[in-house]
């Protein structure tokens, strides 16, 4: 990060914006509109709320240098106030999850300088000619997809852990949980059918290690199995704390090991006698201290984490959702079910404003419309 501070603003939660915009100098900010139709109710809605705010400080004449846009809708954008040559766009076609490469990247690139953004670009690159050229014993997007299908058809197995021992990666878990619920949460086929077989999982994921003292307990011992996707760098960027990354290291390796191996009654015994425990307190605690093992998980590991790098595991992903989607049967590329949610709440928008009422609605939001002013009415 050698470019100006970033910070992103995408939740209709005023408290999101609110308390970006707390620390800013209207004078030095610079606000990057991204949406492709250019009428999102979340990003329109914040994108409004940025324009008052910079020009109740700078006036309005200042809105037309302190905004640009990243959209194909130049009216609308115009219609804003940003003039069309503070305007990047990108083809229509373009879905928001896969968009990081096109001039939705814009942020990021202001963020990381264009040295490192082309870098990612490569990556990225790398990973598509990978997938377009390397045999399916050896295409690692093909052969994730695959693995992802056995164990969510084969296996039927509900949900996919996603465990980046990277703090620098502790978003990613949650940029691929969109990737790929969005894509793939899918129960129709191209054809216009209902699938067949499950469909994408639910992914969800922590960095390590902090998931090893909330989650990994169900992981472990819990009942239900669950498919873990590991992802760890060689080496660490601080070689003055390079102990540390080897202690990270050690603990990803030893997660995959004991989901693999487990440990049994027998051992569990034996390891408590070992250490002088009474025989009576062993037989209590040594059924606790049982790991069933056979769990399954994959490793992802690279040398270092950089543009490259990132840019060629985000690729990985992208092309890993396609190829389960052809397997599935489904479109990655759609998302209608966004579409029910977006209808209704732009209906029950006057209902919570009080400007109708919420007769006609059913009676569990009709009731929990009355709830909020009750609420609202006690202020």
């Amino acid at each position: 990060h050698d470019g100006p501070r970033a910070h992103f603003v995408s939740n209709v939660d005023g408290a999101h914006i609110a308390d970006t915009l707390k620390g800013l100098e209207a004078e030095t900010t610079l606000f990057i509109v991204a949406s492709k139709t250019f009428t999102t109710i979340e990003t329109m809605t914040n994108a409004q709320t940025a324009r008052a705010w910079l020009a109740g400080r700078l006036g309005e004449a200042a809105v037309p240098a302190h905004f640009c846009a990243v959209s194909t809708a130049l009216d609308k954008v115009a219609a804003f106030g940003i003039p069309q040559d503070r305007v990047f766009g990108f083809w229509d076609w373009v879905g928001g999850r896969y968009s990081l490469w096109s001039a939705i990247g814009l942020p990021v690139m202001l963020a990381v300088g264009p040295a490192h953004f082309r870098a990612l670009l490569s990556g990225a690159h790398a990973m598509d000619r990978h997938f377009a050229e390397a045999p399916l014993r050896r295409n690692l997007p093909a052969m994730l997809g695959l693995v992802g299908f056995f164990h969510r058809v084969v296996c039927g197995y509900p949900t996919r852990a996603v465990i980046p021992y990277d703090q620098r990666l502790a978003r990613l878990p949650a940029y691929l949980q969109q990737l790929d619920m969005e894509s793939n949460g899918k129960s129709v086929t191209l054809a216009g059918a209902p699938v067949a077989t499950p469909t994408g999982p639910v992914v969800w994921g922590e960095p390590g290690t902090n998931g090893q003292h909330a989650f990994f307990q169900l992981l472990h011992q819990g009942t239900d199995v669950v498919p873990v996707e590991f992802i760890v760098a060689a080496e660490g960027h601080e070689p003055g704390l390079a102990r540390h990354h080897d202690l990270l290291v050690a603990n990803c390796l030893a997660q995959s090991e004991a989901l693999m191996k487990g440990r049994t009654l027998e051992e569990a015994r034996a390891q408590m006698l070992a250490k002088g425990v009474p025989q009576d307190e062993v037989e209590a605690i040594a059924p606790h201290r049982v790991f069933p093992g056979n769990r399954p998980s994959l490793t992802l590991m690279h040398r270092r984490l950089d543009p490259f790098s990132l840019g060629r595991l985000i690729a990985l992903y992208e092309h890993r959702v396609f190829v389960e989607a052809q397997l599935f049967g489904i479109n990655a590329f759609d998302q209608w079910g966004v579409e029910l949610g977006k209808e209704l709440a732009t209906g029950l928008l006057p209902v919570v404003e009080g400007r109708e009422d919420a007769g006609g609605r059913d009676a569990s939001t009709a009731g929990l419309v009355r709830h909020m002013r009750s609420l609202r009415a006690k202020e």
